[in-house]
């Protein structure tokens, strides 16, 4: 199990992967090498694709934007830092417009809501980009993958229960 656990915590901290993949792959691997999958490991897989997801949040949000404005003066890196700037303060100004106050809400469904191009990673650059205060994007961020978590894991497990690769 702490293999699981190990490779999991890796895959969560995985650009767009993050632990809507680790979570599934953990709870797969459980039925792979047959490990019983009791509440205390399914706890377990939970905190540590958490715990990765989570570990580059504050190096993304502190370093990202700082990268972006650096390299999009850089010959090869240029091109693609300019699009990421533009793409974030359009986007961002978007969401600004239509969350208004509402704006840290608007990023905690965002990271919360486990869809492709949505997550953690994705959500704090895009604060990081808008300039958003850091407490409050890190609460919004932390309280989204709490909610991503909760619904991959209750997702997962209710399809490898179905499939009748783990018990229930």
């Amino acid at each position: 199990m702490p293999k699981i656990l190990f490779y999991s915590f890796l895959i969560s901290m995985v650009p767009l992967i993050e632990l809507r993949g680790a979570i599934p792959f953990g709870i797969g691997l459980f039925a792979v090498y047959e490990i019983e999958s009791s509440p205390l490991g399914i706890c377990l897989l939970y905190a540590v694709c958490l715990l990765g997801n989570m570990l580059p949040v504050p190096f993304i949000f502190l370093f990202a934007r700082k990268f972006l404005d650096w390299g999009q003066n850089q010959k090869i890196i240029g091109g693609l830092c300019r699009f990421f700037l533009e793409k974030g303060h359009k986007g961002g100004e978007k969401l600004q417009e239509k969350a208004g106050r509402g704006l840290y809400f608007a990023l905690f469904l965002f990271v919360g809501v486990p869809l492709p191009g949505t997550g953690a990673w994705t959500g704090t650059l895009a604060a990081s980009l808008l300039d958003m205060d850091w407490k409050k994007t890190s609460l919004s961020v932390i309280a989204g993958v709490l909610l991503a978590g909760i619904i991959m894991l209750t997702l997962s497990f209710a399809v490898a229960s179905g499939v009748g690769v783990v018990s229930q």
